[in-house]
């Protein structure tokens, strides 16, 4: 006889320190994704659910490796859970990309000329003053600001 699948999770200690925060933010993340998005361009929609899975990262980010109010075990958690990005975590850890807003911004392949988005140029060196990622509505997130 196959054994039977349970859904329930095992939530380590300390959880009921994060978990309102997070509950929050989800339903803003149930509530951006099914905003209509009539008269904005198609990249535009993306923009608040680029921003509450930044929001949902930093906040475990800083819960862990600023404060140190969480364990180490409910840090596993919430990434093995999907709470927070594991692969923008690890860039904030290395010099440079403390403030990086997504993971698209760094890739050359989505860009022109092969190089990074122009959120990551720092404000003195920007000719303009005023810009927005086209893949996350960014305004600047150099580390040198």
């Amino acid at each position: 006889m196959p054994k039977v699948k349970t859904n329930r999770v095992k939530y380590p200690e300390g959880w009921e320190l994060v978990e309102p925060t997070l509950s929050e933010l989800q339903a803003k993340m149930r509530e951006a994704e099914n905003d209509p998005h009539d008269g904005k361009r198609k990249c535009e929609a993306l923009w608040p659910i680029f921003k509450i899975a930044h929001q949902k990262s930093r906040y475990i980010f800083d819960l862990y490796h600023r404060r140190k109010e969480i364990s180490h075990e409910l840090y596993e958690f919430c990434l093995d859970q999907g709470y927070a990005d594991r692969n923008i975590i690890a860039k904030w850890k290395k010099p440079g990309y403390e403030r990086l807003c997504c993971l698209r911004c760094i890739q050359p392949r989505d860009h022109n000329f092969n190089t990074t988005c122009v959120c990551r140029v720092p404000k003195h060196l920007r000719e303009e003053k005023v810009i927005e990622c086209v893949h996350c509505g960014c305004k600047g997130c150099a580390s040198g600001d």
